[in-house]
């Protein structure tokens, strides 16, 4: 593991005890659970610590690892007017649903007097700047919506030797953790797991650049107070390793998945479970579905293309949208959505493509640099990878390793030539290109390979 300070976790793991922090359900959430069983496997007593969410449990146990949820408390920073905005996942600096507005439906100062006369005004006035008042307090505590979950963890959370912390979202938490852990006796060692840059994301390039300082020197600060430091590849180890100066470059931890064991041919999961016609090709998408990942454009490329399919395996807040489209007369029959598969089960699934899509645009340098689960797992199933160009640290994989075909632009027809550059291919090079995927993903990229150097 490499180092925001030095060292790495004592050797001897008996009774000792690692706490997996995930900012969110974990329900499920890949890397921590293969995380999690490398650490029970050198001995640790190992938990997952998640967000507590209505409909799921508070504890479960997989083998050796117990996931817990916490229901997140009060921050402290926050008053109880922010709750609502908390919960709605509105970005710092933003305006809640109900105040934005356009131009015309503002209030001007000049209006409420008149109507309210000078108490209407003084209310007015009073009201904005509360609301003023309540988006620099989240500013200035970034990352407030974790922050009540970090107060549940240090009430509930008994102490540990090693937190593996997920993110942003997790850091601060941990940090403030393994401290209280050190003054209880436990060796409190933090390890910051980068798995995207949060602050280079597109939801936060509209902020100003005084509060993006801040933040960047936040999650630097905190950074600096780990034992180490792991990210998801290459490319981010090396932008981490330049902008915060650290004096050990960190440590690339893949998120490949574990081997599996696959049918040649593959079995038709997704052809079977989705109705297919078979004479349609199918294009599959996995994770999220949302706004701002190409689905649009992808749907139209593969229409277009006319003896092929589009089928998504996932979740998200456009799950009903896409669902609707399914039903649509135009995309009939070109165009289905699956519910999301447990992750051990995920490459089985993407085995039975033709092609695997990534179509988002890249709108930040967090796109540019990710390497997302959608591509390992497309990867472990043996099945070719079609991406923009724009997503430099996948594409340059695809390209160099031949494992698919990249496309230069956002557009339906952009898309449409990388898929053909796959499709179209004569039987025995398409056989060709996926035997050399399968052989990528057997030879390094899985997970017993990826995390010896995590161990």
């Amino acid at each position: 593991m490499s180092s925001g300070g030095s060292g790495r976790p004592p050797s001897d793991t008996a009774r000792r005890r690692a706490v997996v922090l995930v900012a969110n359900p974990a329900a499920p959430y890949s890397r921590a659970t293969r995380i999690a069983r490398s650490l029970a496997e050198l001995g640790f007593e190992v938990e997952i610590a998640a967000v507590a969410t209505p409909g799921l449990p508070s504890e479960e146990r997989h083998g050796d690892v117990v996931l817990r949820r916490y229901s997140p408390g009060s921050a402290a920073l926050l008053p109880a007017a922010m709750t609502a905005h908390q919960a709605s996942g509105s970005a710092p600096g933003s305006s809640p649903a109900s105040e934005t507005v356009g131009p015309r439906q503002r209030r001007h100062p000049s209006t409420v007097k008149a109507r309210g006369g000078p108490v209407g005004l003084a209310r007015f006035v009073l009201g904005r700047s509360r609301r003023q008042l309540h988006r620099l307090r989240r500013t200035l505590a970034w990352p407030d919506a974790t922050r009540g979950w970090w107060r549940s963890l240090a009430a509930e959370l008994p102490p540990a030797d090693l937190y593996h912390a997920f993110g942003i979202n997790a850091l601060g938490g941990a940090v403030s953790l393994a401290a209280a852990a050190r003054r209880q006796g436990r060796a409190g060692a933090v390890i910051y797991d980068v798995i995207d840059l949060a602050v280079d994301s597109h939801l936060r390039q509209e902020l100003p650049a005084p509060v993006l300082g801040l933040y960047r020197r936040r999650e630097e600060g905190w950074a600096r107070r780990t034992r180490a430091i792991v990210t998801v590849n290459d490319r981010i180890a090396d932008h981490l390793e330049r902008t915060w100066h650290l004096r050990t470059r960190p440590t690339v931890l893949l998120n490949c998945p574990p081997l599996v064991a696959l049918t040649d041919p593959p079995e038709q999961l997704i052809r079977r479970a989705a109705g297919v016609p078979p004479d349609r090709r199918t294009v599959l998408f996995l994770g999220k579905l949302g706004p701002a990942r190409g689905l649009e454009a992808a749907a139209e490329a593969v229409l277009g293309m006319g003896d092929a399919a589009l089928v998504l395996i996932g979740f998200g807040d456009w799950k009903g949208e896409m669902a609707a489209r399914d039903a649509d007369e135009r995309f009939a029959g070109h165009h289905f959505i699956l519910p999301a598969v447990p992750p051990d089960e995920v490459p089985r699934w993407a085995a039975s493509a033709d092609a695997s899509l990534i179509p988002v645009a890249a709108l930040s340098l967090n796109h540019r640099l990710s390497t997302p689960n959608k591509l390992w797992e497309s990867i472990a199933g043996g099945t070719p990878v079609v991406v923009s160009r724009d997503l430099e640290v996948m594409a340059e994989l695809v390209e160099r390793e031949g494992l698919g075909a990249t496309f230069e632009g956002t557009g339906a027809a952009a898309i449409a030539s990388g898929l053909r550059a796959v499709l179209d291919l004569p039987a025995d090079e398409r056989a060709a290109m996926r035997a050399r995927v399968l052989s990528a993903a057997r030879e390094r990229f899985h997970w017993d390979a990826a995390v010896q150097p995590y161990l």
